[in-house]
């Protein structure tokens, strides 16, 4: 099994790999309980880092607004779109 993310191979489990895997999970599922699992994890870290997003704007969002975007990606774009929205890449680079 191969994992890759925009065209570029980023893991492989080995055969042996796969059979310790397999130990635990049904070979007739194990393609789709991967693809689950590799699901989950993306999404679980979307949902928290979407969380602290929320947490450190909200208060200053509701300063300056009356009312708040509740779907995600739409409040998410009102975040990036204010002058002092910095990513971590930035913050980074301010604290070096």
């Amino acid at each position: 099994m191969k994992v890759t993310v925009d065209g570029q191979d980023i893991f492989t489990l080995t055969e042996i790999q796969k059979q310790v895997i397999k130990n635990d999970i049904r070979e007739s599922i194990f393609d789709e309980d991967m693809k689950r699992r590799l699901i989950y994890i993306l999404q679980h870290k979307y949902e928290q880092c979407y969380k602290r997003l929320k947490e450190e704007w909200e208060p200053k969002l509701a300063q300056t607004m009356e009312s708040l975007p509740t779907n995600p990606d739409a409040f998410a774009q009102l975040v990036f779109a204010q002058p002092s929205y910095k990513d971590r890449e930035a913050r980074f680079t301010e604290e070096q």
